[in-house]
Formats: structure tokens, C-alpha cells, sequence
């Protein structure tokens, strides 16, 4: 451990002198990263907020502002773990690129050689899965398919999710289509497991984050925080107030997802791992496989936007990363969310530049303002004040989601078809498991066996719709659900939407197709 920490302490000074040898050089001073910061923390209602830029090999900024916890005096550090979410999607990929550079694996290795029980709903689809189809978004499955296994909590093992992927329907041919999903990055992190004799967490840590000095900074194994207390608190908005949230296993608990989501990290040791990219692929890998991960596998839309702001003419992923056009620039890019948590890394390998925006709310618009602002610094890209713009696009979003539930409201009726006694019993998907419905207090309530959190009151819509209110108002995703009846008139099965536009993918209540079991 004394050892990990003089490493740990080498490589902070090394890059601090950097840093003050390259000062003149900024393209952005500390005052004005700090009022664009704190600007950003006021617009967007973020309680703490962790910046690192790296440009050159030295860190030009490392800063923490704001607190972990609202109503606590703790403040953000620099070394304040922070949920990286799906930014730990590039410490999988880079981990499969050791392996290949061992001569353990190869990126178009057959998934069902190293776990046999992986099963997708096409057969032959089944047969051809790779190594390198796990990590690039494109099998067929939908956007976010089967989230809810693990979101926004979980009593799923990982054995579980990979057994349970079978059941999701392929929406689109394989290899045709991008459609983010986060469980096959979870198989990959079994992958690792299988063809490395150990478990993932125990991969990251030993063959990544101790060869780079960044273990005292970076957890992949969430048991190890059990006494760790310098680590920030995720929050929401419920009703414009904020709150603490409840996060999606309890620190101390084995993440589930942490090959695809489940990393801490502060933004200290994360200027080392851009670090180590910026060097392509440094002491852990290759320079071949580290442009491997960096090369397009599947061609993802351009928006009108980003074209209009950042004349982006293409955009595609590559393995565990984001790639782009940007103003001319090749850019490198990730975000990553958690429930009350949100974070952004992005690399411009020709100025040999790195920033990390880490944000302890999950309002996005924050992180994007002030990556976005420091990029135009750097780039001399323009002088937007995206702060203003992204609130302002923000307020017409809520506005207009707003308006879509209220016009939608209006037709409600507070009156089900049936007795309200037959809704009631048990409902079950092939891949989520049961459900409860049952009456408290006069009222539909609606439990779900292997999600601990998901639970709430249903009231009538319309028709056979109720409206699921969730208990935990943190969620922000209330739902609509459908009951469905045979050809006697009895409830046969349910079927579930999010009510707001603006819920998160990752509750995929369509991909749900719920039985009744006990009729």
C-alpha cells in the first residue's frame, strides 16, 4: 500500500510541475474556469462539481468546487470519487485490449467460447456474437434493452443478466443499427473473467489501475469504499428542489454493472488515464490495440445540431469510446449517468488534450456547458455562451414535456373499465421477473420482486391505463401502464410506457410484455 502511494504521489508531482512550467500556455486562467463553473452550478442547480484539463502531459487545471452532499460542509477535492457511469465502459475495452495484446483473446473471438450459457434471441446471431460486437452497440437489441435488470436498482446477479438476455427482442438487424445498450458490456466484463482466470474487478485493478499508479484514485471493486468517505453524493431535482438520491447498489455492495457502469474515480487520477490514452495506449497496452479502440466500428447519426454548432460531418463508435469530427478536430469522447450523477471526458489527440467534467447532479446540461465552453477556449472554436443556450434549450424541453402530459391528462378518466379487485395478482416477464399488484389502502400498488426500489401507487387514466407513481420521487420516470384482457373480459397481461419524454432510456418499461400467472 506505501508503495502505490509513493507512486500515486510521483505522478501528481510530476504532472504539478508541468503544470507550472506550461502556465504561461493556458488557454484558459483559473478565474475564468471559475466563474464559468460557478455559473454552471447556479444555472443547473448542481450541488459539487470536479474539473481536470491535461494538455502536453501537465495538468493545466485540477480543481473541485461546491460540496458532496447538500446540507454537509464537505467539500469537492480533487480527490472526491465520483460514479463514472458508462466512462467505465473504456477501462472493459481496455482491459479486453491487454488481453488480445497477451494472446488471450482476439476481438473477433466467438462470445459462447468463453461463456457457454450466452444466449440472444436469434440462434445464428448467437453463433456469430464477438468479442468486438459486445462493446460497439450494434446486435439488433433497442436502445437500452433490459436496463431495468439493473436500473435504477437491482437485486439481478450477473449470471442473471446474462441469462436473461435471450429474452430481449432484436429490433433491428444485426450489425445495422447503433443502439446504445449497457448488459452486453456487462458480458464483456464476464469475458475478461473467463479468459483471464480472475475476476474483472480484480483485472481493472491489477493489470490497469495499480500499472498506473491509479489505484488510490479509481475503484472498479465498489467493497473496497467501506471506509472511504471523501466521495460525492448523487442528487436530483423533484419538484425544482433538490435532493439526495438513492444510488443504484449501496457503496461497500459488489456492483453488478461494473463493467459497464459501476467505476468511482476522481477527477485526480483520471488526468492519468488521459493521460495514458493521449500516449496511445502508454505502459498497459499496445499502440495497435489502443487504435483499435479508437477506431469507428459502428457509424452513429450526426444531428442537425451538432453539425449547425460543432460542423461534426460524421460520428461513430469504437471500442468503449465515442469518435467525431469537431470543428476539424478529431475528438475522443465519452459521458456517462447515473441516477443523480453525470460525467464527460473528451480527448483532442492533435492538441494532445484532455478534460474531465465530473457533476454530482443528473442534470446533463451543466457538464456540457462547461465542457463545451472550455473546448472553444482551447480550440478557439467561437465565443458561446453555452450556458445560456443549453438553459435555454433545457427550459423548452421541460416546458414542452410538460404540455405533452397535461394535453394527454385531459382526456383522463378517474374511473377503470373493471373492479379495481381484477387488476390484482401476479404478472411476469421472461426477463425482468414478477410483479405484484395488489390493493393498499384502498389503491392499486404496484411491486416489482427484483428491482428493491421500484414500487408505487396506480391510479386510473383511462380505459385499462393506470398511471404508476413511483414511491421515490428521485426516479422522475412515473409510468403508464396497460392492462390487456383475453376473450372472457379477464385481465391477461400488462404492458408498460414512461409517461415524460424526458425519462431516461435506461427505464425501458416498453420493452416489458408482462402475464398474469395467477388467473
Amino acid at each position: 500500500m506505501l508503495r502505490s502511494k509513493i507512486k500515486s504521489f510521483i505522478l501528481r508531482t510530476v504532472f504539478y510541475i508541468g503544470s507550472l512550467n506550461l502556465a504561461c500556455g493556458e488557454n484558459i486562467s483559473e478565474p475564468q474556469l471559475d466563474v464559468m463553473v460557478e455559473n454552471a452550478m447556479t444555472t443547473f442547480n448542481v450541488p459539487g462539481v470536479a474539473v481536470g484539463i491535461i494538455k502536453n502531459g501537465a495538468i493545466q487545471h485540477l480543481k473541485g468546487y461546491g460540496v458532496r452532499e447538500i446540507g454537509k460542509n464537505t467539500p469537492i477535492e480533487t480527490d472526491t470519487l465520483y460514479a463514472i457511469a458508462s466512462n467505465s465502459k473504456a477501462f472493459t475495452a481496455a482491459g479486453l485490449a491487454i488481453l488480445v495484446d497477451d494472446g488471450v483473446v482476439d476481438w473477433d473471438d466467438k462470445v459462447i467460447d468463453y461463456i457457454a450459457n450466452f444466449r440472444l434471441m436469434d440462434p445464428w446471431v448467437t453463433r456469430e456474437f464477438t468479442i468486438r460486437d459486445l462493446l460497439t452497440h450494434r446486435s439488433g437489441m433497442g436502445l437500452g434493452a433490459g436496463d431495468l435488470m439493473f436500473w435504477p436498482t437491482t437485486e439481478v446477479s450477473r449470471e442473471e443478466i446474462i441469462h436473461n438476455v435471450r429474452h430481449l427482442k432484436m429490433v433491428s438487424g444485426f450489425r445495422t443499427k447503433y443502439a446504445y445498450d449497457n448488459l452486453l458490456y456487462v458480458v464483456a466484463g464476464e469475458v475478461i473473467a473467463a479468459a483471464s482466470g480472475i475476476s474483472y474487478e480484480d483485472f481493472i485493478q491489477t493489470r490497469i489501475l495499480e500499472p498506473l499508479g491509479m489505484e488510490s484514485g479509481c475503484y472498479a471493486d465498489l467493497t473496497q469504499l467501506d471506509d472511504q468517505d471523501n466521495i460525492a453524493e448523487p442528487h436530483v431535482e423533484v419538484y425544482g428542489k433538490l435532493q439526495k438520491a438513492s444510488r443504484l447498489q449501496e457503496l461497500g455492495e459488489p456492483m453488478v454493472i461494473a463493467a459497464a457502469g459501476g467505476i468511482q474515480c476522481s477527477a485526480s487520477a483520471l488526468m492519468t488515464w488521459l493521460n495514458m490514452h493521449l500516449n496511445d495506449g502508454g505502459r498497459i497496452m499496445s499502440k495497435q490495440q489502443h487504435d483499435e479502440m479508437w477506431t469507428p466500428q459502428t457509424i452513429l447519426p450526426v444531428s442537425d445540431q451538432d453539425h449547425k454548432w460543432h460542423n461534426t460531418n460524421f460520428a461513430a463508435y469504437g471500442l468503449g469510446f465515442r469518435l467525431q469530427d469537431f470543428h476539424g478536430y478529431k475528438m475522443t469522447s465519452h459521458t456517462g449517468g447515473l441516477l443523480g450523477m453525470v460525467t464527460y471526458i473528451v480527448m483532442i489527440p492533435k492538441e494532445d488534450l484532455g478534460i474531465v467534467v465530473l457533476t454530482n447532479q443528473e442534470n446533463g446540461s451543466a457538464m456540457q456547458a462547461i465542457m463545451k465552453n472550455v473546448l472553444q477556449k482551447y480550440l478557439e472554436t467561437g465565443d458561446v455562451d453555452w450556458i445560456s443556450r443549453l438553459s435555454e434549450i433545457r427550459n423548452n424541453q421541460l416546458a414542452s414535456a410538460q404540455n405533452q402530459i397535461t394535453a394527454e391528462s385531459a382526456n383522463a378518466d378517474t374511473k377503470s373499465l373493471l373492479p379495481v379487485e381484477d387488476y390484482m395478482g401476479i404478472f411476469r416477464d421472461p426477463w425482468f421477473g414478477n410483479v405484484t399488484i395488489e390493493k393498499k389502502d384502498g389503491t392499486l400498488y404496484f411491486t416489482a420482486a427484483k428491482s428493491r426500489k421500484l414500487r408505487g401507487k396506480m391510479f386510473p387514466f383511462k380505459f385499462n391505463t393506470f398511471k404508476v407513481i413511483w414511491d421515490d420521487r428521485s426516479f422522475n420516470a412515473d409510468a403508464y401502464a396497460m392492462f390487456s384482457t383475453d376473450f372472457e373480459g379477464k385481465v391477461s397481461g400488462l404492458k408498460m410506457n414512461a409517461i415524460s419524454p424526458l425519462t431516461d432510456f435506461s427505464y425501458d418499461f416498453h420493452d416489458l410484455d408482462f402475464a398474469k400467472v395467477n388467473n
